[in-house]
């Protein structure tokens, strides 16, 4: 695993009703700060990425559908430079991924249908903050290939 990464199981309750999905709570161990929520949205074969972020940490759900979430490590004091660690996330793998600032990310649709993934980030969105790389850029060891044709960036 990445160093900084932390996946942590999330809880639902289903009743003949629907459902309740948690995400984040400020009592919880895994809690930092709140800089906003945002909800993005994949279609299926779609990539977004890759991203880092230069201070801002990010904390992934995917509560509707399913995605394959990519990091990448090319942080230079990092123990785990170099290494790139591979996360499906979705409602039946209900889990949260706290990804680190300074750790290239992206995902990827999987599935028939479109999935939503909700981001509770530290710090409110500063266009100044993020790099972004085109999903084929070789200085990421990563194929979305193996996913069929590569769509998006």
């Amino acid at each position: 695993m990445i160093d900084g990464v932390r996946i942590d199981p999330l809880r639902q309750i289903r009743d003949e009703r629907g459902a309740i999905f948690h995400m984040l709570r400020a009592d919880d161990p895994a809690f930092e700060r709140f800089g906003e929520i945002y909800f993005s949205f994949v279609h299926p074969g779609w990539v977004k990425g890759w991203h880092l972020h230069r201070e801002m940490a990010l904390n992934y759900a995917v509560p509707v559908g399913r995605i394959q979430l990519v990091l990448y490590d090319d942080r230079a004091s990092s123990p785990t430079r170099g290494t790139v660690q591979e996360i499906e996330l979705g409602a039946e793998r209900y889990v949260r991924v706290r990804v680190p600032p300074g750790v290239w990310n992206g995902f990827i649709g999987l599935g028939e249908h479109e999935a939503m993934v909700a981001n509770c980030a530290t710090l409110p969105h500063d266009p100044d903050e993020i790099v972004r790389i085109a999903p084929t850029d070789p200085r990421i060891p990563y194929s979305w290939t193996r996913f069929g044709e590569v769509k998006g960036g």
